[in-house]
């Protein structure tokens, strides 16, 4: 393929816009993949689990104390009944079964005020557990949303740094014969670049030094001829900075 020097070196440039495309690209999505903001989440995740687990054990203590205070009430309720009725009983047989009654009462009174006060210290563990998880719940969605956000401005910034890139890729392949730009593209695809400076000998694409046969064999070449580069397969493009 045969095309002007000057056309030739335009690809230096069209080579540097789609590397900035790529890079941005790159950038990009590695910020959407966001690690630290996959492991705010992961932590979350496991604190929304331990803060569930945690009301639970809150729920059940308090199903517990409510059972507790349900039997003191019920029974205080038969201490009042049979204080009432022992007031009033004239068998000296009744009166000591209702003495007794209220005897075993009041230790059960007893018994279940000790545990209330057991469930009580144990709901107190549990609550104040619970805030723990939850004010550390609190920091780290703060730290993810902050996180998030400074993510999503970024983001914006590169997509307008792409936008540009892609725009002013886009203006000077433009200058670009039309067969030329095609053979750039295609190398660029299989082989990652399109052109290649070949500077003091070495091909920037690879950054190897050529061969002194290469190298003979490029000094060949008429100006305008299109050349590969043996190493990278990207369009090489000469200059004064060539060494030839």
């Amino acid at each position: 393929m045969k095309a002007a020097p000057e056309d030739q070196v335009i690809l230096l440039d069209v080579q540097r816009l789609d590397n900035d495309v790529t890079r941005i690209a790159h950038r990009i999505t590695s910020l959407q993949k966001g690690d630290r903001l996959t492991e705010l989440s992961t932590t979350a995740a496991g604190l929304r689990a331990s803060l569930a687990a945690a009301t639970g054990e809150v729920e059940d203590a308090e199903r517990e104390l409510a059972r507790l205070e349900s039997d003191t009430a019920t029974a205080q309720a038969r201490v009042e009944r049979d204080t009432t009725m022992l007031q009033n009983v004239s068998s000296a047989k009744d009166a000591a079964g209702l003495q007794s009654e209220l005897d075993s009462l009041q230790r059960r009174i007893g018994d279940l005020e000790t545990a209330e006060l057991e469930v009580m210290e144990t709901l107190d563990g549990f609550r104040a557990r619970v805030g723990d998880i939850e004010a550390q719940l609190a920091d780290v969605e703060a730290s993810r949303a902050g996180l998030a956000a400074e993510r999503d401005a970024e983001i914006a910034r590169l997509e307008t740094d792409r936008a540009s890139a892609v725009q002013s890729r886009a203006d000077v392949a433009a200058k670009v014969p039309a067969e030329l730009l095609a053979l750039y593209d295609r190398q660029r695809a299989r082989y990652g670049f399109g052109a290649s400076l070949l500077q003091g000998g070495v091909s920037t694409a690879s950054g190897v030094t050529l061969t002194n046969s290469d190298l003979q064999t490029i000094r060949r070449a008429a100006p305008d001829d299109v050349v590969l580069c043996p190493d990278s397969d990207a369009i090489l493009v000469r200059t004064a900075e060539s060494g030839l």
